[in-house]
């Protein structure tokens, strides 16, 4: 079933929010920068989740440079270090979170296999456990508004993935780009089985997947102190234009699913043009997503990792 807006979506001129708070993972930095200076524009307060101080600063300071009355704050958040995450909730000081956008991620692109310090593998530790478990322990503030919204920000690399049950941790297989888009697929289906569950337990909290396209540096506008594009750059991937976009384009899929009153739990929002540039819209869930048992299963296989449960 699709849902429409009463007045047709516009990524210039977005709804207000003011009152409302909204916590992005990696705001620091890339596509979950663009997605934290857009909503900083509504009126609502963003907080910026990031290991990094320094960056989070200046990301702060170049929003509030381009969003006058921008309120943005920090909370210090390491995903892959799962013990921190409660300090990190609590650190925000606030009674309620309207939405929260799960967007930072890393991707290695070549060996060794890398582990946290917990044990696990580093992208599969931080893509998708570090959120599985922050949502969690921030389900008390989600549930605490009438209508919260977990957005979790997958790729579209993962949709022609597949997940081995019996090596999560890429133990036996570990190929770089392919154990990131497995953690990338494994957070996609737990933004979908967290519908499910949310709707099955009554939940109002909405859970929301969306996948940003094809995102590229050299498309992307500069913001001092976050992101530097030289002329040359910018000149070099104007070809790559006709088929890519920036990472403020790449953005709109989860600033869409924030804030737009017609979008759904359980819906996959991307880019509109071969999903992988444009104007945000809603996707078909289908394949490997759909998999409503094998999102169960890595459900279960989350909480066993992490001794955590969004449920619990």
């Amino acid at each position: 079933m699709s849902f429409r807006s009463t007045h047709p979506w516009d990524v210039r001129r977005l709804p207000a929010a003011d009152g409302k708070n909204f916590l992005i993972t990696g705001g620091n930095g890339g596509i979950g920068y663009f997605v934290a200076e857009q909503l900083a524009g509504t009126g609502a307060t963003v907080v910026l989740g990031s290991r990094d101080p320094a960056r989070a600063e200046a990301a702060r300071a170049s929003i509030r440079a381009r969003v006058p009355g921008a309120r943005v704050q920090h909370v210090r958040l390491d995903l892959a270090d799962l013990s921190s995450l409660s300090t990190s909730v609590r650190a925000l000081r606030l009674d309620r979170l309207d939405a929260v956008v799960c967007n930072a991620g890393v991707l290695l692109d070549r060996p060794p296999r890398r582990e946290t310090r917990d044990g696990h593998e580093l992208m599969f530790a931080t893509n998708h456990l570090g959120h599985f478990a922050l949502i969690s322990r921030l389900a008390p503030l989600l549930a605490a508004t009438p209508a919260g919204r977990v957005v979790t920000t997958g790729s579209f690399t993962a949709k022609s993935e597949t997940v081995d049950l019996d090596d999560l941790q890429s133990t036996r297989d570990y190929r770089p780009k392919r154990t990131y888009a497995r953690s990338k697929l494994a957070q996609m289906l737990f933004g979908f089985e967290l519908d499910r569950r949310l709707r099955a337990a009554g939940g109002t909290t909405l859970s929301v997947v969306t996948h940003p396209g094809g995102a590229l540096d050299s498309l992307t506008p500069a913001r001092p102190g976050v992101h530097h594009r030289t002329t040359a750059e910018r000149l070099r991937a104007l070809p790559a234009g006709l088929l890519l976009q920036g990472k403020q384009s790449a953005a709109w899929p989860a600033v869409r699913a924030v804030l737009d009153p017609s979008v759904r739990g359980g819906q996959l929002w991307g880019p509109r043009t071969f999903g992988i540039r444009g104007l945000p819209i809603l996707e078909p869930v289908r394949g490997h997503l759909a998999d409503a048992d094998l999102a169960a299963r890595i459900w279960t296989a989350s909480t066993t990792l992490t001794g955590l449960d969004p449920f619990a």
